[in-house]
């Protein structure tokens, strides 16, 4: 069987690559099943993820024929919701790269990462009560924390599609650069990743998305163990060094 996802391995990060484009990427079981053998990797290997799709498509939603099929108990099974939640756990950060159209389940996939950079064909939005379904997979909380409440009711009630600069102007992409150069700006903050200490990312991290009754307990409990790190000493002894010259 083809891989719905290719994997490209690297020493701080890992490339994943949807590959369905006979469908623009839509959202099958099988591609499910590659995200969560990805997601197995990167729990027991944290790296950096970079996630992107095809030329002109991330992913057009979830696989219709698959998704007109599919019943009660199937929709209870959280399909697409549990792979999605578990991208969203990741140790380390995921960063989403949307060259053309990320729709639907396509686009929960990407509200699902820490960072999404687009490029200026970048078309992102939830259509799926036109198709007599609610966006179930994430977007219907996801989508009010990252861009807020009214902008998400546009979006999930209204059909609102935004471009590009439209998503860039409400934080849902962080930058927005012509297509041939969008692997090199998810490279370019894959660096800045990797310029900070992995164990204090992943910490950091893991705090930030804490429920808020774990602060601040949880808060000092990490900074303790970071307290007891080598990297924490040699990193900040380097710190005073240079500020002496």
């Amino acid at each position: 069987m083809t891989a719905a996802v290719r994997i490209e391995e690297r020493e701080d990060r890992v490339i994943a690559q949807l590959d369905r484009p006979e469908a623009r990427n839509a959202i099958d079981q099988s591609m499910v099943d590659d995200l969560h053998a990805l997601c197995a990797s990167l729990e027991s290997n944290p790296k950096t993820l970079l996630l992107c799709g095809g030329e002109g498509f991330f992913a057009a939603g979830a696989d219709i024929a698959q998704l007109r099929e599919r019943r009660r108990s199937d929709a209870l099974k959280g399909i697409n919701s549990s792979v999605f939640d578990r991208i969203r756990h990741l140790p380390m950060p995921s960063i989403a790269l949307l060259d053309g159209f990320a729709i639907g389940g396509g686009a929960e996939l990407a509200y699902a990462c820490d960072f999404r950079l687009g490029s200026t064909r970048t078309r992102i939005g939830n259509p799926e009560p036109g198709l007599g379904i609610l966006a179930a997979a994430g977007a219907t909380w996801r989508l009010k924390e990252l861009v807020g409440e009214a902008v998400a009711k546009e979006i999930l009630l209204a059909g609102r599609m935004l471009t590009a600069d439209e998503a860039l102007d409400v934080h849902l992409l962080s930058e927005v650069v012509e297509p041939e150069h969008l692997l090199e700006a998810g490279h370019r903050w894959a660096d800045r990743i990797a310029g900070q200490v992995p164990l204090a990312v992943r910490l950091t991290k893991a705090v930030f998305h804490a429920p808020a009754e774990a602060h601040p307990f949880i808060d000092d409990l990490a900074q303790a163990v970071l307290f007891e790190t080598e990297e924490k000493y040699e990193r900040m002894t380097a710190f005073l060094e240079r500020k002496k010259r």
